[in-house]
């Protein structure tokens, strides 16, 4: 374990609130720029899991470990050894650890990491696991 300053339940609910609500908000007015009028109706389908699963898978590797919503709360993404991700954790943490066994477990364990994240020491979920990364304050 590399850092004792992991980032807990709250700070991570809040970045992925943030997270959504920024992208939500600036894809809708790219829409209304372009269309001439806002909508979220893209959100509903299988669009948005694919558009956000991108952003997530990407962001990270390209921005140091942080997204929109982690540089807002101050907490970063990084491998267990501390070093910053590569694309094959995000992809292993995002792809396969959250949305895949998210799927398959029908969400069961979506609410397991939940837990995970409020009780374990190191604060780490399913998808952090599988992935080889820590979230981290900085």
């Amino acid at each position: 374990m590399i850092s004792k300053n992991y980032a807990g339940f709250g700070k991570r609910l809040l970045a992925t609130f943030l997270d959504v609500s920024i992208i939500t908000i600036f894809i809708g007015l790219l829409t209304y720029i372009f269309v001439g009028e806002y909508s979220t109706n893209w959100t509903s389908g299988y669009t948005w899991d694919i558009v956000y699963t991108i952003y997530l898978v990407i962001t990270p590797v390209l921005w140091a470990g942080y997204i929109i919503g982690k540089r807002i709360c101050k907490i970063k993404l990084i491998r267990t050894d501390g070093n910053d991700v590569k694309f094959s954790n995000t992809i292993l943490r995002e792809f396969v650890g959250f949305h895949l066994i998210g799927i398959i477990t029908l969400g069961i364990s979506l609410i397991i990491s939940v837990f995970m994240v409020i009780f374990r020491e190191d604060k780490r979920a399913i998808h952090d696991i599988i992935g080889g990364t820590y979230v981290v304050e900085k």
